[in-house]
Parts: C-alpha cells; sequence; structure tokens
C-alpha cells in the first residue's frame, strides 16, 4: 500500500483530503489569512475609494438626465409660447393692417368728397363768371345795338338826329330789349 493512503487512514477527514490533494493546512491557513488581510486592506483603500467616485458619478449622471429632461421640457414650453407670441403678433398684425386699410378708406373718402367739394366750386365760380359776363356782354349788345337803331334810324330818315333824339332812340330800344 501507498504510505500516503496509510497516513490518510489514521487521520481525520480534513488531513485525509489535504493529504490526498497533497495540502499543506498551515500553509493554508495562513494565505486565507493573507487573502483576508489584502481584501480588507483594497476594500479599504482602493476598492471603497472606487466605489465612491463610481456613486458620484452615477449620481453625476442621473442629475444630467434630470437636467436634460427639465431642458426639454423648459425648451417644449418655450416653444410653445414663441408659438402663442408668433400668433398674437400675426392677430396684432392683422388688426393693423385692417386699421391701416380703414383709415386709407376713410382718407379715401375724404378725399373724394373734398374733389367734389372743390370741384362743385369750381363750378360755381365758372357759373358766376360766365353770369358776369353774359350781363356784361348784354349790356355791350343793348349798347351796340342802341347806336345801330340810332344810325339805322337815322339813314332811313335822312335827317341827322340830335343828340336827345340818339339817346331818346337808344332808351327805348334797351326797355323794349329788357321786356
Amino acid at each position: 500500500m501507498n504510505p500516503l493512503i496509510l497516513l490518510a487512514a489514521d487521520s481525520g477527514p480534513v488531513e485525509q483530503i489535504a493529504t490526498t490533494f497533497g495540502a499543506n493546512v498551515p500553509a493554508l491557513v495562513a494565505n486565507a489569512i493573507s487573502f483576508l488581510l489584502v481584501a480588507l486592506i483594497l476594500k479599504k483603500w482602493a476598492i471603497g475609494p472606487i466605489q465612491t467616485v463610481l456613486e458620484e458619478r452615477r449620481k453625476r449622471i442621473a442629475d444630467g438626465l434630470a437636467n436634460a429632461e427639465k431642458s426639454r421640457t423648459e425648451l417644449a414650453s418655450a416653444q410653445a409660447k414663441s408659438q402663442e407670441l408668433l400668433a398674437q403678433a400675426g392677430a396684432q398684425a392683422a388688426k393693423l393692417i385692417e386699421e391701416a386699410r380703414a383709415a386709407a378708406a376713410r382718407l379715401s373718402e375724404q378725399d373724394r368728397q373734398k374733389a367734389v367739394a372743390d370741384a362743385q366750386a369750381i363750378m360755381a365760380k365758372a357759373r358766376e363768371a360766365g353770369e358776369t359776363e353774359l350781363a356784361r356782354l348784354k349790356g355791350e349788345l343793348r349798347s351796340e345795338f342802341g347806336k345801330l337803331v340810332v344810325a339805322a334810324s337815322a339813314k332811313v330818315s335822312g335827317k341827322i338826329l340830335t343828340l336827345e333824339d340818339q339817346q331818346r332812340l337808344a332808351e327805348e330800344t334797351q326797355r323794349q330789349l329788357a321786356a
């Protein structure tokens, strides 16, 4: 028989397994204690700070996402407000255009009425001037007609009319023309 197997038969189950696999229990315990010490040291000075940095980074990312969402909602609100302002500006522009058209129509109507009034005034002045000219021409015509009647009467009667006769004939002619 193998001396290792005989030795394993005399000892307990842990020693038997350790002997079978060729493990040194005191070295294994020392390695386990060393591993635990290294693990604790790494946790305190390496893994702990790394986890803290990762947690801070996770928090900053979450804050950044929250800020991005907040910015999106603010942007949507600003866009809605700008659309509303544009609609209001369009309505005000349409109102101003309509008011300008109404004012232009009023001015046009006022200008038209003024032009009609001016035309009527010009026509009245022309009528008045025509009536004055007609009266003047009638006066001249009567005077000329009177002179012609006197000249014709003088030729027909064959005598020279006195100044009194000429005046009398002219006045008589004018009376007949006026009536």
